[in-house]
């Protein structure tokens, strides 16, 4: 069985990140469109050796009702 491992760093804003030029002109281009959850945004991302990041933008609010930290 073959296991994906994902890298997963906070952002400010998930939405820009999808179209910031220097990722793209590094190769590193989304694999899907910006995933909106109550406790933030995610979007996901391919580099090109073929490994996989997340962008989580937190919403710290609705984060921290989950009994998580909050991320600031």
């Amino acid at each position: 069985m073959k296991t994906t491992t994902v890298k997963a760093y906070g952002t400010e804003a998930a939405d820009a990140s999808i179209h910031d030029s220097n990722l793209k002109s590094a190769g590193i281009l989304p694999t899907d469109s910006v995933e909106k959850a109550g406790y933030g945004n995610f979007v996901h991302l391919m580099d090109p050796e073929g490994n996989k990041i997340e962008l989580w933008e937190p919403n710290d609010v609705e984060y921290a009702k989950l009994g998580k930290l909050t991320t600031k």
